[in-house]
Formats: C-alpha cells, structure tokens, sequence
C-alpha cells in the first residue's frame, strides 16, 4: 500500500513530520496487529530539488503486507479503528489522502 499525505491546515511541514514520527507512528506501533502484519513500514518526506517543482504531498508512506488479508486484519481491526485511525484528523488534510493497493513490478535491483 502506498499512501499520500498532505498536512493539515494551519500546521508547518516540521510540525507534521514531528507529528508522524513522534506521536502517530508510536501509536500505531503500540498495536499488537502492527507488529503482526506490517512487514516493511517506510515513511519518506520531500528534500528540496532545485530543480523539481515543489512536492506535492508531505509524506509518502509505504506499508508492505505478506496478503491482502493480512493488510485487511490490521486497518480493519478493533484496535486501528479505534486508537490509531481518530488520530489523523489531528495531522492530515483528509481531503487529499491518497492510497494505492499495489503490486510491486521490480525493473532495476542492484547491490
């Protein structure tokens, strides 16, 4: 699964990022379905490209499951809905969350 997020208004780009990593992230850690079914969690943020026309989203997060099953029994379960999912409103612009359930086509792996 792939997720875009965007901040909430009136929050800066350092208040979400300390935000995700400080206060929601540990939340969804302390669930027990997290440690049972995410088997890689990546979080990426924008770094300034010169170049690039300015990011779109304020984070990027990938979360990797073993089965789409496996996926389901975590955002589906008791304790997500409950603990973790009421607090993105504290954070994100719900209004432009963004999710792709996706398969990986590997083209290039090296090293």
């Amino acid at each position: 699964m792939v997720i875009t997020l965007k901040r909430r208004e009136g929050m800066t780009h350092e208040e979400f990022k300390h935000y995700q990593q400080h206060v929601h992230r540990p939340l969804l850690m302390s669930i027990p379905e997290a440690q049972r079914y995410l088997r890689r969690f990546v979080v990426s943020y924008p770094v300034p490209a010169p170049r690039y026309p300015a990011p779109a989203y304020d984070s990027v997060v990938e979360a990797w499951f073993d089965s789409m099953a496996d996926l389901e029994a975590l955002f589906f379960s008791e304790n997500f809905l409950k603990i973790v999912d009421p607090d993105h409103e504290n954070f994100i612009d719900l209004a432009t969350f963004g999710r792709v359930i996706c398969v990986e086509d590997v083209v290039v792996e090296r090293g």
